[in-house]
């Protein structure tokens, strides 16, 4: 079976360490070889599609299969990203990042690229059980647990979590646990529940994980 290469074009380095922590290694099984650079001329967040769309280009010179991990959350319309005027009037959140993808499917134009934007953010995906957070802080760290439990109990789906500048899934871990640093705390978090536990809840995110394994 011959081996497919495979770019992760990462928003930041919280995105970076997760695929290689968690995606890499369930990839490599497939003989999927893979390479996650971040997102250039960014300082950890999105960048204008432009800028963005050209770093896309690039990488399907070399000869590789391409997709993005990027946030939702931080989107605006002074990034320009294809579809947005079109997104602007819809409610249905899913409906959103669909037609978003398929709005940078259809600018790209090559069937190595396989675009995604993570809703709302990659916090979202860490949002799964109260004893996933048990295991990585001690009762000192956490601010107000019963808001977690509360937070889980109301999203059976984490990322129906919503975007706001005080309610994303970012601010909500900063208000619940002491210190809460994405890059350092995201990750350990991610790998104590797993990549099956995260596919399990996170029904955008699975279906773009689908993907990347079909890719063998």
């Amino acid at each position: 079976m011959s081996v497919k290469r495979l770019i992760i074009i990462c928003e930041g380095q919280t995105e970076q360490e997760f695929c290689k922590a968690l995606l890499m290694p369930e990839l490599s099984k497939q003989n999927i070889s893979v390479y996650c650079p971040r997102i250039k001329k960014s300082m950890g967040g999105i960048v204008k599609w432009e800028d963005l769309r050209k770093q896309i280009l690039n990488h399907l010179r070399e000869n590789a299969f391409v997709t993005l991990f990027i946030d939702y959350y931080g989107l605006t319309d002074k990034h320009h990203f294809p579809a947005w005027e079109e997104v602007l009037c819809k409610q249905d959140k899913q409906e959103i990042i669909n037609r978003l993808c398929e709005g940078m499917r259809c600018d790209i134009n090559d069937r190595r690229f396989i675009p995604y934007i993570q809703l709302h953010e990659f916090e979202s995906l860490l949002f799964h059980d109260i004893d996933s957070f048990d295991h990585v802080f001690s009762e000192k760290d956490f601010i107000d647990r019963d808001e977690l439990t509360h937070i889980l109990e109301q999203y059976p789906n984490p990322e129906e979590i919503n975007n706001g500048r005080d309610t994303s899934p970012s601010h909500r871990l900063s208000k619940i646990i002491n210190g809460y640093q994405k890059v350092i705390y995201g990750n350990i978090i991610a790998m104590e529940i797993g990549l099956d536990g995260i596919r399990k809840k996170c029904p955008l995110f699975n279906k773009w994980v689908e993907r990347l394994l079909a890719l063998s």
